[in-house]
């Protein structure tokens, strides 16, 4: 995963007195006890990438964390990261044209959670988006596939999400997702 290979980068290039400087400006995002383990970049930004404060496509607090730190050639990198990413074609990833995700909230009920597991889809990231959506079912859902898109990146399949579909028993949805 190229964005995983940059954020080890990064952590590579950091000194122990900037990962100090970054543990003390996430304080207020991760739970000081979290904080204490922390002995390299890369574990910092795992937390950050569980707690959904990094994203493949939302990149802006840890640039500002690298510009606090005075780091502008790590800022720099970054920036030309997310440039060649957005330059580059979704290959097989869901699109406009192909609209699964729409085809899908109009079709998925209550069982919504048991296809997004079938696409191992983090249980956390699950739980927050059902926090933030408590009474809203098809917005769970929504929330859920385009997270497991962004999350997967092009890895994002449509045949992966006709697989689940079918191993779920939504043989009908998965059907209407193929036309």
């Amino acid at each position: 995963d190229p964005f995983l290979t940059l954020l080890y980068s990064l952590s590579s290039s950091l000194s122990e007195s900037e990962l100090s400087c970054l543990k003390f400006l996430c304080q207020d995002k991760i739970r000081k006890r979290k904080l204490e383990s922390v002995q390299r970049g890369v574990e910092l930004f795992s937390i950050l990438l569980e707690q959904q404060e990094i994203e493949r496509d939302n990149v802006s607090f840890l640039e500002e964390l690298l510009k606090n730190i005075s780091r502008q050639d790590l800022v720099s990198q970054l920036r030309r990261f997310v440039e060649e990413e957005a330059v580059k074609a979704p290959d097989d990833q869901p699109d406009e044209h192909e609209k699964p995700v729409e085809v899908i909230c109009e079709n998925v009920g209550r069982d919504w959670k048991m296809l997004i597991r079938k696409l191992d889809f983090p249980e956390v990231k699950i739980e927050r988006i059902v926090a933030a959506n408590p009474c809203n079912l098809r917005e769970q859902l929504f929330q859920s596939l385009r997270e497991w898109q962004k999350w997967k990146g092009k890895d994002a399949k449509v045949t992966d999400l006709i697989k689940a579909l079918r191993l779920c028993s939504m043989n009908l949805v998965a059907d209407k997702v193929e036309q």
